[in-house]
């Protein structure tokens, strides 16, 4: 008792709050935030006092971003604001995590001693479950072989305090639309497309382990003060565009970086013409611009869509506080982007970045133009982005009406619904016999093949092919682990009648297709209700709630387990400069996550770091030979894989560094790229830019981060040169740090690295980690 007693003294120097105490402070809304946390309250009525207060000391109109951000700072009385500088101390209103980023998380919470967790938190079981045969039987498969590691989730979130959705319930984003999103929450979570609660008018925001280990302990949450974008639309969507034309439309403005330190905020009269789950599916590739988050306004369609999954009360307590729920009138941008919905086109983004946008009209055109395959090979819809019921009905009347005409799809479909509610309630409705007759695989409720969960039998690793999804993202070998399918993105609808005609060169707005009667016939624009007109079938009960009383629980790692590791701390920065670096590769071009961490296969490995450590940056392409997964060691002079040239550094003593290209650690959220570089013996990262996620895990796990004050300093850089980072005796938040290059000729140059670090992560990398600083201030 007096060592727990400690524990919670010293964490009371980071501002920690007491557990669970949302439930004690709101005597007065008694509206819940979730069916399955009775006693946990949404407060607006502290939402609308802090806003109060940052508006008297800004003395300007307010977007909708920043009223949500700033109505849950910690102190928004002294709080020092200002947009894409400072840094924001916040209180989040609760944690989701998916289970392959779980794992790690809940090890870290582990190691950081605390009894329960301080906010509502969810575990969520979908990114472990291989596409292959089909929903059912995949489903059994998944658990048998990853029984291991859900019973370490299932158990940890009993002993802690979590709760649990077992494999099958759907994926995160999904359920959280479903039972925990609500207008004007401040809401984190273990993944990149976390945005999609963006959705139901929340700031919901993907972040890293180590973060929501923080916001778990009751320790304030550091964002850098976003920027805001805003994107106006008027008319409203019609035909075959579809909501997520929008987002297709504005990857193609802003790229994959355009968004980076910023919340892209929706407004104007064109919203309205959107559906709720059509606005989380802006929100959700919003990810794919770099963004922040992305969030809507409160209106009646997401009033609807609460009415509609059972949270009425809350519905009406959003139109009480509705004021605070919209921008101000008058409010500033720091850009603005305007879109006609009357105008917008039916998109399709790709090959191998979501950026590259086409209006679908003239992708064919453009494929042909580049050698890009024609044919189509396999059409999926569904994913976190698209698998809602509207998404779901858009497509099946696609698929009823070639089948009206004795049509079946040429490519081989596959359908991912977004949850077990979507799936029993598209099964009862026809939807999912609809589009099993049309040619279609219903899968598993889960992630799939969007994260390269999927047992592709139909081509060979190598062979060039196209592939056509409704999913977010379309990196090089993402979804199937080979670097030649070419990967478009584009709504459910258009994948659906692209699979029919099996190939690019297909318009549905104008080209016809021939009937079995030979016949041709051309496919109306689909058209489908939003919501079920009787109420959402739940389906199966997946959800295992926190019990009472957990001190009976326990939570086992075997120490022989090849999926489950639990934690080493880190070593302490020892006080001085970091000579002589050797550089592990010198990246080209494009390095996401996906390249320096892969997901696929490499997904059992999740938790457990040194075995997922051996798929380390084998994605990114060395600059020095143009080959991926191949690297010159520096001390035997021979090419070998990128992991065993690190860990050969790492048993001799010899420290390294990574340079990098522009956006690096663009995609998913998982720290997993920052955890292994510093397992194996990495001491900085220098690129032109960071993505946002991944720059903060990076500094969470006492790793530098660091940029070129002067982007053609890359070229500068050889593989074969040494680096001396000089200035961390006297590292201070907007303070460069010197470079030393010295070339094997015995010349050196000296450049500037500039670095984005705040008090507060400079103490994360002289402790070590983050989680060692948290348990240093625990001892204090």
């Amino acid at each position: 008792m007096k060592s727990m007693k400690r524990k919670m003294e010293g964490l009371k120097a980071l501002g920690v709050r007491q557990y669970h105490v949302a439930s004690v402070l709101c005597q007065r809304a008694k509206v819940a935030m979730s069916h399955f946390e009775p006693n946990e309250y949404i407060r607006y009525d502290l939402l609308e006092k802090n806003i109060d207060i940052v508006r008297k000391r800004l003395n300007r109109p307010l977007t909708l971003s920043e009223k949500i951000v700033y109505g849950h700072l910690d102190d928004p009385a002294k709080q020092e604001i200002e947009r894409g500088k400072t840094y924001l101390r916040l209180r989040p209103d609760r944690v989701a995590m998916q289970d392959a980023t779980a794992q790690m998380a809940m090890l870290q919470f582990i190691s950081s001693g605390l009894p329960k967790v301080a906010v509502p938190s969810t575990i969520h079981c979908d990114h472990l479950i291989e596409a292959q045969l089909g929903g059912e039987k995949d489903l059994r498969r998944a658990k048998d072989i990853n029984q291991e590691v859900y019973n370490f989730l299932a158990t940890a979130g009993a002993k802690y305090g979590v709760g649990f959705w077992r494999p099958g319930s759907g994926i995160i984003h999904q359920i959280i639309l479903e039972n925990y999103a609500y207008p004007g929450v401040l809401l984190i979570g273990t993944d990149s497309h976390t945005p999609n609660g963006g959705g139901l008018g929340g700031i919901c925001i993907g972040v890293g382990g180590a973060d929501a280990v923080d916001v778990m302990a009751g320790i304030p949450w550091e964002l850098k003060c976003p920027k805001v974008i805003g994107v106006k639309l008027t008319g409203s969507l019609s035909g075959w565009t579809s909501p997520k034309d929008v987002i297709l439309k504005v990857a193609g403005i802003l790229t994959v970086k355009g968004g980076t330190g910023a919340i892209v905020e929706y407004h104007g009269p064109g919203v309205d013409s959107i559906s709720c789950t059509g606005m989380a599916t802006i929100c959700n590739m919003g990810a794919e611009i770099g963004a922040t988050t992305s969030v809507f306004p409160y209106n009646h369609r997401m009033k609807k869509y609460l009415s509609k999954t059972g949270r009425e009360d809350i519905a009406k307590l959003a139109d009480e506080y509705k004021d605070h729920l919209v921008p101000d009138p008058g409010c500033h941008y720091d850009q603005l982007i305007e879109i006609n919905l009357n105008e917008l086109k039916p998109h399709i983004n790709g090959p191998f970045t979501p950026d590259l946008a086409h209006p679908v009209a003239e992708v064919g055109t453009v494929a042909e133009k580049e050698g890009w395959p024609l044919d189509i090979r396999v059409g999926l819809i569904g994913s976190c982005t698209n698998s809602s019921y509207e998404d779901m009905g858009r497509s099946a009347a696609v698929a009823k009406q070639a089948l009206a005409h004795g049509l079946k799809c040429k490519s081989q479909f596959t359908i991912t619904p977004g949850s077990e509610q979507i799936r029993a309630t598209i099964e009862r409705d026809g939807y999912a016999q609809i589009l099993r007759e049309v040619g279609g695989i219903v899968l598993a409720n889960a992630c799939g093949p969007c994260i390269g969960q999927w047992d592709r039998k139909d081509i060979k690793k190598g062979e060039k092919n196209t592939i056509v999804t409704s999913y977010n993202r379309n990196f090089t070998g993402r979804n199937d682990a080979n670097p030649e399918t070419h990967a478009f993105v584009t709504s459910p609808e258009i994948v659906t009648a692209l699979a029919i005609a099996g190939t690019l060169k297909f318009n549905p707005e104008t080209d016809f297709l021939t009937g079995k009667d030979g016949k041709k016939f051309k496919l109306e624009a689909p058209d489908a209700d939003e919501l079920p007109r009787a109420e959402f079938d739940p389906g199966q009960d997946t959800y295992q709630h926190p019990p009472k009383d957990s001190s009976g629980q326990r939570v086992d790692v075997s120490p022989t387990s090849q999926r489950l590791q639990l934690l080493e701390p880190f070593d302490k920065w020892d006080g001085k400069d970091l000579e002589d670096l050797q550089i592990l590769i010198k990246v080209k071009g494009k390095c996401t996550t996906d390249h320096i961490s892969a997901a696929g296969p490499w997904l059992k490995f999740r938790g457990h770091l040194d075995n997922i450590s051996n798929n380390l940056l084998i994605g990114a392409i060395n600059i020095e030979n143009g080959k991926a997964n191949s690297v010159r060691n520096a001390v035997t002079q021979e090419f070998g894989p990128v992991p065993d040239t690190a860990r050969y550094y790492k048993k001799h003593g010899i420290r390294w560094v990574v340079i990098g290209d522009e956006n690096y650690g663009e995609g998913s959220s998982r720290e997993h790229a920052a955890l292994e570089p510093r397992h194996l013996g990495g001491r900085a990262i220098i690129t032109k830019s960071f993505a946002r996620i991944h720059e903060t895990n990076l500094k969470k796990q006492g790793l530098l981060p660091l940029t070129f004050a002067d982007p053609a300093d890359y070229n500068k850089i050889h593989p074969v040169d040494k680096l001396t980072i000089q200035g961390l005796k006297d590292f201070a938040p907007g303070k460069p740090l010197k470079c030393i290059i010295k070339h094997p000729n015995g010349t050196q140059e000296t450049i500037l690295l500039n670095h984005t670090f705040n008090e507060t992560q400079i103490e994360w990398f002289r402790a070590g980690s983050a989680l060692n600083r948290m348990k240093e201030l625990q001892q204090q």
